[in-house]
């Protein structure tokens, strides 16, 4: 029996990794290693909490737990290490270099918001949950996600807007 369970962990771990990452990235508004961390430890607490979760919705608790990690550790000072961001650069093998630039604006936008104001936004307009959800998750009413949310998104696109554009 416990077999079977840690099979079906695996397996679930192992099909929703690259969702659960990104958005752990997006809610640490876009550092890869701490969202890295951050899922790692998500996925630890879902690992006691999985003979209670997993016939009801893991994803969900791993959401939640992620977003509420998330906050806490944004209002740390410090994390520890910081690893340097500039890597060196690699040929690609086409040219991405738009799509790459403006998925750096939006994740520098989204790292700009409060850290609920980012959780509220990644899960109701990438992760694409109902209020209720987004609200539950955050662990505050309907109305206070609705207002995160809408505060959020007024700073996106104030944030986003204010590009200079070519002369020329």
């Amino acid at each position: 029996m416990e077999q079977a369970r840690a099979g079906e962990y695996d397996a679930f771990v192992a099909a929703r990794w690259s969702v659960l990452c990104h958005l752990a990235r997006l809610l640490t508004g876009g550092d890869r290693h701490r969202a890295e961390d951050l899922l790692q430890d998500a996925l630890v607490k879902l690992w006691f909490a999985w003979p209670r979760v997993a016939d009801e919705a893991p994803e969900a608790y791993v959401r939640t737990v992620l977003a509420r990690a998330a906050a806490r550790s944004a209002r740390r000072r410090w994390w520890g290490e910081r690893p340097v961001e500039e890597l060196p650069e690699v040929a690609a093998a086409g040219d991405l270099s738009a799509t790459v630039a403006e998925r750096s604006r939006l994740e520098a936008a989204l790292a700009r918001l409060t850290p609920r104001q980012r959780a509220a936004v990644v899960l109701r307009y990438y992760q694409d949950l109902p209020d209720r959800q987004v609200a539950q998750t955050l662990g505050c009413p309907v109305g206070t996600a609705r207002s995160h949310a809408a505060r959020g998104v007024a700073r996106l696109r104030q944030l986003l807007s204010d590009v200079v554009e070519p002369v020329g």
